[in-house]
């Protein structure tokens, strides 16, 4: 092969090994934290940093190690969830908006 069918046929290549390893991945659903223990639970999200659990039938949420894992203005609070063992465990943290500072650094204080 030579000329433009060679880059088709290497383009073509490039996206079938992309397809096949990205197909399992996408493929992969929200851990269901109601089936894992505490211990587990707690394991998966301080393996990983962040995690997205189902936590309901209709309700997930993401889970984080550490403020790190968090977008800008953002903090974390304790994150309390029902697993096997437990209706209510910690495993880790949830990221919550950066409470509104009233106060401008600007303004002098007298």
């Amino acid at each position: 092969m030579q000329g433009p069918d060679r880059y088709i046929a290497g383009a073509a290549a490039a996206f079938a090994l992309l397809a096949f390893t990205a197909g399992p991945a996408l493929a992969q659903g929200r851990i269901d934290a109601r089936r894992l223990s505490c211990g587990e639970a707690r394991a998966i999200v301080a393996q990983n940093g962040a995690v997205v659990f189902t936590t309901g039938r209709y309700t997930y949420d993401r889970y984080v190690a550490g403020e790190r894992f968090c977008p800008i203005g953002h903090i974390v609070e304790d994150a309390w969830i029902p697993t096997t063992d437990t209706e209510s465990c910690n495993v880790g943290y949830k990221c919550v908006l950066k409470p509104w500072d009233d106060e401008p650094r600007w303004r002098m204080h007298r």
